[in-house]
Protein backbone atom coordinates (compact mmCIF):
# COMPACT_ATOMS: atom_id res chain seq x y z
CA UNK A 1 0.00 0.00 0.00
CA UNK A 2 1.32 3.44 -0.87
CA UNK A 3 2.17 5.80 1.98
CA UNK A 4 -0.57 8.37 1.22
CA UNK A 5 -3.17 5.66 0.65
CA UNK A 6 -2.21 4.14 4.00
CA UNK A 7 -2.64 7.54 5.69
CA UNK A 8 -6.15 7.84 4.23
CA UNK A 9 -7.05 4.30 5.33
CA UNK A 10 -5.66 4.74 8.84
CA UNK A 11 -7.41 8.08 9.31
CA UNK A 12 -10.71 6.86 7.88
CA UNK A 13 -10.56 3.66 9.91
CA UNK A 14 -10.01 5.56 13.14
CA UNK A 15 -12.67 8.16 12.28
CA UNK A 16 -15.25 5.47 11.58
CA UNK A 17 -14.26 3.60 14.75
CA UNK A 18 -14.60 6.66 16.98
CA UNK A 19 -17.60 8.45 15.51
CA UNK A 20 -19.26 6.26 12.91
CA UNK A 21 -20.08 6.42 9.24
CA UNK A 22 -20.98 10.13 9.26
CA UNK A 23 -17.31 10.94 9.89
CA UNK A 24 -16.40 9.57 6.47
CA UNK A 25 -16.79 12.82 4.61
CA UNK A 26 -13.96 13.45 2.16
CA UNK A 27 -13.50 17.10 3.11
CA UNK A 28 -13.29 16.28 6.84
CA UNK A 29 -10.84 13.46 6.20
CA UNK A 30 -8.70 15.68 3.97
CA UNK A 31 -8.43 18.22 6.79
CA UNK A 32 -7.49 15.51 9.28
CA UNK A 33 -4.77 14.02 7.09
CA UNK A 34 -3.56 17.37 5.79
CA UNK A 35 -3.72 16.21 2.17
CA UNK A 36 -5.86 17.61 -0.65
CA UNK A 37 -9.19 16.03 -1.61
CA UNK A 38 -7.77 15.33 -5.08
CA UNK A 39 -5.32 12.90 -3.43
CA UNK A 40 -8.32 11.01 -2.04
CA UNK A 41 -9.86 10.69 -5.50
CA UNK A 42 -6.50 9.67 -6.95
CA UNK A 43 -6.30 6.72 -4.55
CA UNK A 44 -9.94 5.68 -4.21
CA UNK A 45 -12.05 7.23 -7.01
CA UNK A 46 -15.08 7.54 -4.70
CA UNK A 47 -16.29 7.10 -1.14
CA UNK A 48 -17.76 3.63 -1.74
CA UNK A 49 -14.41 2.25 -2.87
CA UNK A 50 -12.82 3.88 0.19
CA UNK A 51 -15.36 2.19 2.48
CA UNK A 52 -14.64 -1.16 0.82
CA UNK A 53 -10.93 -0.65 1.56
CA UNK A 54 -11.75 0.20 5.18
CA UNK A 55 -13.81 -2.98 5.52
CA UNK A 56 -11.05 -5.06 3.97
CA UNK A 57 -8.57 -3.43 6.35
CA UNK A 58 -10.84 -4.41 9.24
CA UNK A 59 -10.95 -8.05 8.13
CA UNK A 60 -7.15 -8.03 7.89
CA UNK A 61 -6.98 -6.60 11.42
CA UNK A 62 -9.36 -9.35 12.58
CA UNK A 63 -6.93 -11.97 11.26
CA UNK A 64 -4.10 -10.30 13.17
CA UNK A 65 -6.16 -10.22 16.39
CA UNK A 66 -7.18 -13.87 15.94
CA UNK A 67 -3.56 -14.94 15.49
CA UNK A 68 -2.65 -13.17 18.73
CA UNK A 69 -5.64 -14.70 20.55
CA UNK A 70 -4.55 -18.14 19.38
CA UNK A 71 -1.21 -17.64 21.16
CA UNK A 72 -2.81 -16.19 24.32
CA UNK A 73 -2.81 -18.46 27.34
CA UNK A 74 -4.90 -16.41 29.77
CA UNK A 75 -7.62 -13.77 29.80
CA UNK A 76 -5.48 -11.64 32.10
CA UNK A 77 -3.04 -10.34 31.12
CA UNK A 78 -2.73 -11.93 27.65
CA UNK A 79 -6.16 -11.32 26.10
CA UNK A 80 -6.74 -8.03 27.90
CA UNK A 81 -3.44 -6.69 26.54
CA UNK A 82 -4.47 -7.74 23.02
CA UNK A 83 -7.83 -5.97 23.39
CA UNK A 84 -6.18 -2.77 24.65
CA UNK A 85 -3.66 -2.88 21.81
CA UNK A 86 -6.52 -3.26 19.31
CA UNK A 87 -8.84 -0.67 20.81
CA UNK A 88 -9.54 1.03 17.48
CA UNK A 89 -10.35 -2.33 15.88
CA UNK A 90 -12.84 -3.09 18.66
CA UNK A 91 -14.44 0.32 18.23
CA UNK A 92 -14.62 -0.22 14.46
CA UNK A 93 -16.39 -3.51 15.11
CA UNK A 94 -18.75 -1.67 17.46
CA UNK A 95 -19.65 0.76 14.67
CA UNK A 96 -20.31 -2.16 12.33
CA UNK A 97 -22.77 -3.48 14.93
CA UNK A 98 -24.42 -0.10 15.31
CA UNK A 99 -24.79 0.24 11.53
CA UNK A 100 -25.62 -3.40 10.83
CA UNK A 101 -28.74 -2.31 8.95
CA UNK A 102 -26.20 -1.72 6.15
CA UNK A 103 -25.95 -5.21 4.62
CA UNK A 104 -22.29 -4.84 3.68
CA UNK A 105 -21.42 -3.81 7.25
CA UNK A 106 -23.46 -6.73 8.57
CA UNK A 107 -21.59 -9.21 6.36
CA UNK A 108 -18.18 -7.86 7.37
CA UNK A 109 -19.26 -8.00 11.02
CA UNK A 110 -20.23 -11.67 10.64
CA UNK A 111 -16.92 -12.48 8.97
CA UNK A 112 -14.95 -10.57 11.60
CA UNK A 113 -16.80 -12.27 14.47
CA UNK A 114 -16.17 -15.67 12.90
CA UNK A 115 -12.46 -14.95 12.47
CA UNK A 116 -12.02 -13.77 16.05
CA UNK A 117 -14.64 -15.78 17.98
CA UNK A 118 -13.45 -19.38 17.83
CA UNK A 119 -10.18 -19.04 19.72
CA UNK A 120 -11.71 -16.54 22.12
CA UNK A 121 -14.31 -19.08 23.31
CA UNK A 122 -11.63 -21.76 23.75
CA UNK A 123 -9.41 -19.36 25.73
CA UNK A 124 -12.28 -18.17 27.89
CA UNK A 125 -13.41 -21.70 28.78
CA UNK A 126 -9.86 -22.87 29.39
CA UNK A 127 -8.88 -19.89 31.53
CA UNK A 128 -12.03 -19.78 33.64
CA UNK A 129 -12.35 -23.55 34.15
CA UNK A 130 -16.13 -23.19 33.88
CA UNK A 131 -18.17 -26.35 33.47
CA UNK A 132 -20.23 -25.22 30.47
CA UNK A 133 -21.20 -27.13 27.37
CA UNK A 134 -19.92 -25.63 24.12
CA UNK A 135 -23.50 -24.54 23.32
CA UNK A 136 -23.91 -22.85 26.71
CA UNK A 137 -20.58 -21.07 26.31
CA UNK A 138 -21.36 -19.95 22.78
CA UNK A 139 -24.83 -18.65 23.72
CA UNK A 140 -23.59 -16.85 26.81
CA UNK A 141 -20.69 -15.36 24.91
CA UNK A 142 -23.00 -14.14 22.15
CA UNK A 143 -25.03 -12.21 24.74
CA UNK A 144 -21.87 -11.02 26.47
CA UNK A 145 -20.44 -9.69 23.20
CA UNK A 146 -23.59 -7.67 22.51
CA UNK A 147 -23.34 -6.25 26.01
CA UNK A 148 -19.60 -5.64 25.60
CA UNK A 149 -20.06 -3.65 22.40
CA UNK A 150 -22.89 -1.61 23.94
CA UNK A 151 -20.60 -0.58 26.78
CA UNK A 152 -17.21 0.04 25.21
CA UNK A 153 -15.93 3.46 24.27
CA UNK A 154 -12.58 5.08 23.71
CA UNK A 155 -12.07 5.78 27.43
CA UNK A 156 -13.03 2.47 29.00
CA UNK A 157 -11.02 0.02 26.92
CA UNK A 158 -8.37 -0.23 29.58
CA UNK A 159 -6.91 -2.79 31.96
CA UNK A 160 -9.19 -1.98 34.90
CA UNK A 161 -12.46 -1.93 32.97
CA UNK A 162 -11.67 -5.09 31.01
CA UNK A 163 -10.71 -7.01 34.17
CA UNK A 164 -13.99 -5.91 35.76
CA UNK A 165 -15.94 -6.89 32.65
CA UNK A 166 -14.45 -10.39 32.47
CA UNK A 167 -14.85 -10.81 36.24
CA UNK A 168 -18.56 -10.00 35.94
CA UNK A 169 -18.89 -12.29 32.93
CA UNK A 170 -17.35 -15.15 34.88
CA UNK A 171 -19.69 -14.56 37.85
CA UNK A 172 -22.68 -14.65 35.51
CA UNK A 173 -21.37 -17.72 33.68
CA UNK A 174 -20.99 -19.62 36.95
CA UNK A 175 -24.76 -19.41 37.35
CA UNK A 176 -25.12 -21.35 34.09
CA UNK A 177 -22.68 -24.10 34.89
CA UNK A 178 -23.86 -27.65 34.51
CA UNK A 179 -24.06 -29.41 37.84
CA UNK A 180 -21.47 -32.12 38.35
CA UNK A 181 -23.14 -35.51 38.33
CA UNK A 182 -21.88 -37.84 41.08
Amino acid sequence: MKEKEEIWITTGYESFALTGENSLKIEQLAKRVGISKSSFYHHFADLEIFKEKLLLHHLNQSVIIASKEKRAETIYPDLINILIEHKIDLLFNRQLRIHSNNLIFKEVLKKSDKIIGTDFIKLWLSDTKLNLTPQQAEGLLELALENFYLQINEENINDYWLQEYFGNLNRIAQKFESPIVR
